[in-house]
Order: C-alpha cells, then sequence, then structure tokens
C-alpha cells in the first residue's frame, strides 16, 4: 500500500469565480511543483475544461478525475467524477437539461470560457454556471450513481451551500461516497455536532479558484496504485483502503 496525495477540489478559469490564471497548463504546472499525485477538476456545473486538464495532466505522471462540481436544487454543492470520457459527457447533458439558465453578468460574476490546451478559447458560457439545478440532492446522486461515478457533498462544515446549512442534516437515504470539508474543517467537531459515524470518509481539499491555493490543502489517499476504482474503494474504505486527513 502506498500514500498518494490528492486534491480533489480544484476550479479551472471556466468557474466564474476563479481566476483567469487557471489556465490548464497553469494548473498542471502547479499541481506538479506541488507534488500531488490525484487531483479533481470541479468547476461549477460544468465538466467543459476537465478532458483537456486531464490530457495535460497524464503526460506529467498526474491522475486527474474528471467532473463538475453541482449545484443542486437546494442550493447544496456536490463533487461528482466519472471514469470514462461518455460517462462525463452523459452527466454534462443532464447538466445542460437541468441548470436554470440565468445570463452571466462577466462584468459583476466574471467570464466563463472553455479553453484548449494552448489557452485558446473555443467557447464562452452565456449562462451564471453557478446557478442552481431543477434536481434535488438525491436526484443528482441517483444520477452520478447510474454513470458508475464518485458523489461526494462538498463543504459539509461551510455556513452556505453545504448539505448541513442548506438542509440542516444529512438524509439517511442519501447515498455518497465521502463527506467534503472545507480547508478549515474539523472530523472531529463535525462527527460530534451532528453525530455522524465513524465509517464515513472525510476528505479535505483547496477547493482552489487561484494558482497558489492548489494543494494547500489535501489528503492522504492509501492505495496499491492509482486508478479510478482504487480511489473510489478507498473513499468506500474497501480492501484495506482508505483515505486520512494530514
Amino acid at each position: 500500500m502506498k500514500k498518494f496525495r490528492a486534491d480533489l477540489h480544484i476550479h479551472s478559469l471556466l468557474s466564474p469565480c476563479a481566476d483567469l490564471e487557471m489556465t490548464p497548463l497553469n494548473i498542471v504546472q502547479r499541481v506538479k511543483e506541488k507534488q500531488i499525485d490525484i487531483i479533481g477538476i470541479t468547476d461549477h456545473n460544468s465538466t467543459k475544461n476537465a478532458m483537456v486538464i486531464k490530457q495535460l495532466a497524464e503526460k506529467k505522471g498526474i491522475f486527474v478525475l474528471t467532473g463538475a462540481e453541482v449545484t443542486t436544487r437546494e442550493e447544496v454543492h456536490c463533487l461528482t467524477f466519472f471514469e470514462k470520457e461518455n460517462e462525463l459527457q452523459k452527466f454534462q447533458q443532464f447538466i445542460d437539461e437541468n441548470i436554470n439558465k440565468i445570463p452571466n453578468d462577466e462584468g459583476y460574476f466574471g467570464y466563463q470560457p472553455v479553453v484548449d490546451e494552448n489557452e485558446n478559447i473555443k467557447e464562452m458560457i452565456p449562462y451564471f454556471l453557478p446557478a442552481a439545478l431543477q434536481k434535488g440532492i438525491t436526484q443528482v446522486q441517483q444520477q452520478v450513481e447510474k454513470l458508475n461515478g464518485i458523489f461526494i457533498p462538498a463543504h459539509i462544515d461551510r455556513s452556505a451551500n453545504g448539505i448541513l446549512s442548506q438542509l440542516g442534516f444529512i438524509p439517511p437515504t442519501l447515498k455518497f461516497d465521502a463527506l467534503g470539508l472545507s480547508r478549515h474543517g474539523s472530523v472531529k467537531h463535525v462527527q460530534k455536532q451532528y453525530v455522524l459515524q465513524n465509517k464515513i470518509t472525510f476528505i479535505r481539499n483547496s477547493d482552489a479558484h487561484f494558482l497558489e491555493q492548489i494543494g494547500e490543502i489535501y489528503s492522504l489517499f492509501n492505495l496499491n496504485e492509482i486508478s479510478y476504482l482504487e480511489i473510489k474503494k478507498a473513499l468506500n474504505q474497501l480492501d484495506g483502503r482508505f483515505v486520512e486527513q494530514v
């Protein structure tokens, strides 16, 4: 069993709240400098910059989970990841069909460019990406599960857009692979305050919107090797794989 550094919550410049320096090339370079082995690309309600980052990162020996940070109807942020490109595309279609399409005020919220490996703009998303979907958290989770994805409610300890702040509890029937904490989150505090089970896996990530934030916070994955299946096993504490905090 080996230990691998993982930061599974990183935004590219596609997210309007992210710095325009968060280009695919810059992200990969920063990840390499910080000696992070596994990253998750999680733009708000869009997967469209994920694959180009994956392709660039693989050349540097970095494993990328491709997905998005989804905003559910309840305004809960959830990390979603998919192994195969066709699964990612199907989930993007699900987002496109269900997002509330509010025009994006670029001057107020920021730009939303889809770019290629050379930082050429391929598309500008015209609607505000962080807007909520018309589907509730259970419906989003079920869609992720249908596509063999990974589902992680994000920064559950935050006062906004976390499942606990929005719902006040975690629905007992909701399936998830792990729960995410903010950079300042404490596993012991959350477990005590909300009486959560010890067998739940918690991960802490940078939620990077700026290059200098990447890798500031990470989790250690104990795996035989880096692969989607091994990561999913670690999140679910299967076959001796597990995640620990640093």
